[in-house]
């Protein structure tokens, strides 16, 4: 298992791209901070059901379940343009590019994510995203 805040940060991507959910779950601690930047009013919508607080590795594991049966896997892309260290933080910039499945619409969204890594498992996991972007595209 890694364990420096890079190498944790860096297997966590690599692990969401490859879509296994559950060597995702494995990287976070048994107690997760988790938190989304949308209006707590939009939280558990029906058309975007992963936007809601998680607390552990199993639900790490259906939040990333949930991304993909709610969105097309041809075409979707992730592209990070950095990754900033300090300490146990790291912040990770890009930008997602993804189609809804129950409207067809495809969007872009920035997005910043903010994680802290101790003893070698994710305790922090904050997305700042373009919250508007994504329910736009799953407006019907």
């Amino acid at each position: 298992m890694p364990t420096s805040t890079r190498t944790v940060a860096e297997e966590l991507l690599y692990r969401i791209g490859e879509g296994d959910t559950e060597r995702i779950a494995e990287l976070f601690a048994d107690d997760v901070d988790w938190k989304l930047d949308w209006p707590e009013a939009e939280h558990g919508r029906p058309a975007t059901p992963w936007i809601r607080h998680r607390s552990t590795p199993a639900d790490a594991a259906a939040n990333f379940r949930e991304l993909a049966e709610h969105h097309v896997a041809e075409g979707a892309a992730t592209e990070v343009e950095r990754i900033l260290i300090d300490g146990g933080d790291a912040v990770v910039l890009g930008e997602i590019r993804r189609t809804a499945r129950p409207t067809g619409r495809a969007y872009r969204a920035r997005f910043a994510l903010h994680l802290t890594v101790e003893d070698g498992r994710v305790t922090r996991f904050h997305i700042y995203e373009d919250s508007l972007a994504v329910a736009q595209a799953f407006e019907r």
